[in-house]
């Protein structure tokens, strides 16, 4: 007889239990592992063994394909290495412990595009920071702030647009900032310029940027120790003439910044081919710029010159030769003295002090010779003014001769017309004298108080051979009657005529 058989489903239900507990152990494990993964890439501590390579105060982890800084890092350390690696962030608790040794720190060929304002707080002793060949956009406000000792900072290869003007502000230590292969539009002239620029900042470069005018005023009067490393070669700049000026004279200068990379300044020609041109190439047929020549240096007599010892480097003891050669010596010279940034003064200037001045500048390891052409006017400089000032006065004193003449030959006291019908002929005999006396009525008091004199043509007073009388040997009644005659005579003349007889040859008393 056969029975149901049961041992097979009693088999299998017996079974069933053990294989769901594996099965919810297995699923336990596997979400742990899934929750605890993150946070182990996250926070993975420092392996010297494994992903970086210690070596005293050197940890390298370059090349290591780490998505984030690892932590535990030694206080000791000194050169941290984290290049060519995945590093999207840095946040400020990249590391939270303070690095108070930590010097050198190399971040270049990442992927970081982020970088938070507290992420350098706790590294504040760092002298050279490598950013370069990333994906930074904008340079936040203080974005370095709290590297106040920081000496090296590169930037260059990233896709930076924008720069704050205080993103470089406290960085009061500043050597050297590398700007170059981005995007940049606008020449932080701020780091430059006196009064706002970085003291100790002696290299710039901002080259192959998206620069096309340069504020070339400005930089014509910058220290040559700054030009010497300000780098803006391979920039789209417009074609203009004193952009090669400014060039040629550092060129001439021998200034680093001009001479090693000669070949690359380019710029746009004017005009809607946008032709490129080299920038020294500018003096010839492209736009027939002038070439530049060193000026000489002007002054005046009596004046307070100051002669500058523009060096390529900072720091370097200078020795000044005077014309001939004399070695400017306190004591020996009075009116030369050296002050102590190594300028010349000269106080007062003489017309002696004319001639070609040397400059000796030395230092361990350069040297340098700057000469400077002196050229002393022989005046002061207040001399031409002087000079101005004498021929305007003489130049309005003859205005106002001419304009007094005018008002008295045509604003006389009494016309003809507007005087009484008894006396036109008496005023108009008086109008072409000069009287120094009033008219008075009786003919007596006439004779002793009137004294008139008036000029008559020379040609009347003619003797013989057509000379003149000198002598006077006519008595006084021929005079006066010679005198009633020529009164006679002139009563009819017009008033022009009366005028012109003011300005007749020879005076005559009446």
């Amino acid at each position: 007889m056969l029975q149901p058989s049961t041992g097979a489903g009693d088999g299998l239900s017996e079974t069933l239990p053990h294989w769901r507990k594996r099965q919810t152990w297995a699923l336990c494990l596997i979400i742990c592992a899934a929750l605890l993964w993150p946070t182990a890439v996250a926070g993975s501590t420092l392996n010297c063994h494994k992903t970086c390579i210690c070596a005293s105060n050197i940890v390298s982890c370059s090349k290591m394909n780490l998505s984030t800084v690892p932590t535990g890092l030694p206080l000791y350390t000194a050169v941290l290495d984290l290049s060519y690696n995945e590093i999207q962030l840095l946040r400020s608790e990249w590391t939270p412990v303070r690095l108070p040794k930590l010097h050198n720190l190399l971040l270049s060929h990442n992927r970081l595009g982020f970088l938070s304002s507290e992420a350098f707080v706790y590294v504040k002793y760092l002298r050279y920071l490598d950013l370069s060949s990333n994906n930074l956009r904008q340079l936040d406000e203080f974005i370095f702030e709290p590297l106040v000792n920081l000496e090296v900072l590169l930037l260059y290869n990233n896709h930076i647009s924008q720069i704050d003007r205080s993103a470089f502000v406290t960085m009061i230590n500043l050597q050297k900032l590398y700007l170059s292969q981005n995007q940049i539009s606008r020449f932080p002239l701020e780091l430059v310029k006196e009064r706002s620029r970085l003291e100790k900042l002696s290299l710039l470069d901002v080259s192959s940027n998206k620069i096309k005018v340069l504020p070339v005023d400005e930089l014509q009067v910058l220290p040559a120790w700054i030009k010497n490393g300000l780098y803006f070669h391979n920039n789209p700049l417009i074609c203009r003439c004193d952009l090669y000026t400014l060039l040629a004279h550092w060129y001439i200068r021998k200034l680093n910044s001009a001479v090693d990379f000669k070949d690359d300044y380019t710029c746009t020609l004017p005009g809607p081919q946008k032709t490129q041109e080299r920038v020294f190439d500018l003096s010839g047929d492209s736009m027939n710029c002038s070439t530049f020549k060193e000026k000489d240096e002007e002054a005046y007599l009596e004046q307070k010159l100051t002669l500058e010892c523009d060096t390529k480097h900072r720091k370097m003891s200078k020795t000044w030769l005077m014309p001939g050669n004399v070695v400017v010596t306190h004591g020996i010279n009075q009116t030369a003295s050296v002050l102590d940034d190594g300028s010349l003064q000269i106080n007062p200037v003489r017309i002696e002090d004319s001639g070609t001045y040397t400059c000796l500048a030395m230092s361990e390891t350069f040297n340098e010779t700057i000469y400077i052409v002196l050229k002393v006017h022989n005046f002061t400089m207040h001399g031409g003014g002087e000079t101005l000032n004498t021929a305007y006065t003489t130049l309005v004193g003859c205005l106002a001769s001419v304009v007094l003449v005018l008002m008295y030959l045509y604003m006389t006291p009494c016309r003809c017309f507007c005087c009484p019908k008894g006396k036109r002929g008496e005023d108009s005999i008086h109008s072409s004298m000069l009287s120094v006396t009033p008219t008075h009525e009786d003919p007596a008091l006439k004779a002793e108080l009137n004294r008139h004199v008036a000029f008559i043509d020379s040609k009347e007073l003619q003797g013989q051979n057509g000379k003149l009388n000198p002598n006077g040997d006519e008595d006084d009644d021929d005079m006066d009657a010679e005198a009633g005659s020529l009164m006679k005579g002139k009563r009819k003349k017009s008033v022009a005529e009366s005028i012109s007889s003011v300005f007749s040859d020879t005076p005559m008393v009446v």
